[in-house]
C-alpha cells in the first residue's frame, strides 16, 4: 500500500483523511499466471495497481494471431481505462504473465473516490498523461528499426523482464517470429 500512496502523492497532494479514503477503497487480490484482470468483449470492471508481478495486453488479429501490445510491471496502474470510464465493451485481453498480486478499485469504488476528494480527477488526469507517455515512449523505436535494434530497446526499457516472460510474448511485442527472437539472443551473447 506504500508504494500505491507514494505514487499517487507524484502526482498531486492529499491529505491523510484524503488518503484514507483511497485505502480503505482498495482491495488487494491475487492474479495467477494465465489468468485475466480484463478481457475482450466484456466491459472492464476495475482499476488496478500491481504490488508484484506483470501483466500484458494483447488481442488477436483478423488471422486469429494473438498480439502483444503492452506490458506493465509493479508500481504501475493498470487498465483499459478508456472503456472503464465509459463502461463499454473491451477489444483486449489483460492478462497476468507472471502470479500477480494488485490493489484494485471497483468503478463504483473509483467514482466515489472522485466525486469524494476535490482534485482526484487532476491527479488521475495526469497519472494517465504520464501512463500514456511511457507507452509511447516505450513503443515508438519499434516501428522503425531493425528486430536486433528492437530487442536491445526492449532489453533498455523493460531491464527486469527479459527473465519473467516467455519468449513468445516478448517475440509478439517486438513483431517478430520466436525463432528470429532466439537466434538474436544468440547472437548478442
Amino acid at each position: 500500500m506504500k508504494e500505491f500512496i507514494e505514487y499517487i502523492l507524484q502526482f498531486g497532494h492529499l491529505n491523510q483523511q484524503q488518503i484514507d479514503l483511497i485505502t480503505n477503497k482498495a482491495t488487494e487480490i491475487d492474479l495467477r499466471k494465465g489468468e485475466y484482470f480484463s478481457e475482450a468483449g466484456k466491459i472492464p470492471k476495475q482499476v488496478g495497481f500491481i504490488l508484484e508481478g506483470v501483466v500484458r495486453f494483447c488481442y488477436y488479429n483478423n488471422k486469429g494471431q494473438e498480439i502483444t501490445h503492452h506490458f506493465i510491471d509493479e508500481f504501475n496502474f493498470v487498465s483499459d481505462q478508456q472503456n472503464f470510464e465509459a463502461q463499454i465493451v473491451a477489444t483486449d485481453y489483460i492478462e497476468a504473465v507472471t502470479d500477480c498480486k494488485l490493489l484494485v478499485f471497483s468503478k463504483k469504488d473509483w467514482d466515489d473516490i472522485g466525486n469524494t476528494i476535490v482534485g482526484w480527477h487532476d491527479i488521475t488526469g495526469l497519472i494517465l498523461k504520464n501512463c500514456l507517455l511511457k507507452t509511447i515512449e516505450r513503443r515508438s523505436p519499434l516501428v522503425s528499426e531493425d528486430a536486433t535494434t528492437r530487442y536491445l530497446s526492449f532489453l533498455d526499457k523493460f531491464p527486469n523482464l527479459a527473465n519473467r516472460i516467455p519468449l513468445s510474448y516478448i517475440a509478439s511485442y517486438l513483431g517478430i517470429t520466436q525463432q528470429s527472437l532466439s537466434r538474436i539472443r544468440k547472437n548478442i551473447r
